[in-house]
């Protein structure tokens, strides 16, 4: 859905699932993000085939990343995409990075740095997730991710990730 805004703010999503059909969850997700009032998807990568980091007894994830155009705060932003996950099913997982219907993770908003309790900005560990990166690159070749440089150069140092695209 087209809408136009006035404060337009470009963000980026990381979208990724391994329950309950991976491609069609992610699929749905950002569908709705683009059904959404308040955002516009403007690009979205492929699906990306990802091997689980940290708890590796479960299913491979397929994760995507989209760019949105969005008038809401971070925070306003972040309460929306929870409210998503659980429109489409999410229940939190008891071990932390444990299987999931659906995750969406803010991942940038435009160059802002927030460390809060709520939010942090740039998302904490993308910089270190070829899953993340790689979906960066591909619908933003010269993305610089503040604090850490650019993704291009971040990428190389996440070359032993097994990631996929689909």
């Amino acid at each position: 859905m087209e809408i136009m805004q006035d404060n337009a703010n470009d963000v980026y999503v990381g979208i990724g699932s391994n329950l309950d059909d991976p491609i069609d969850q992610v699929s749905k997700a950002i569908e709705k993000l683009d059904q959404h009032t308040e955002c516009t998807v403007s690009k979205r990568s492929s699906l990306y085939r990802t091997a689980p980091i940290g708890f590796v007894e479960q299913p491979d994830f397929v994760n995507a990343v989209c760019k949105l155009s969005t008038g809401l705060c971070p925070i306003e932003l972040l309460r929306e995409l929870l409210k998503l996950e659980v429109t489409l099913g999410k229940v939190r997982p008891d071990q932390v990075n444990g299987p999931r219907s659906i995750d969406l993770d803010l991942l940038l908003y435009e160059n802002e740095s927030i460390d809060s309790p709520e939010l942090e900005l740039p998302h904490p560990r993308m910089h270190e997730r070829r899953f993340v990166l790689e979906p960066l690159i591909e619908i933003e070749p010269a993305l610089v991710i503040p604090n850490h440089g650019k993704a291009v150069d971040l990428l190389a140092l996440c070359s032993d990730q097994q990631v996929e695209r689909l």
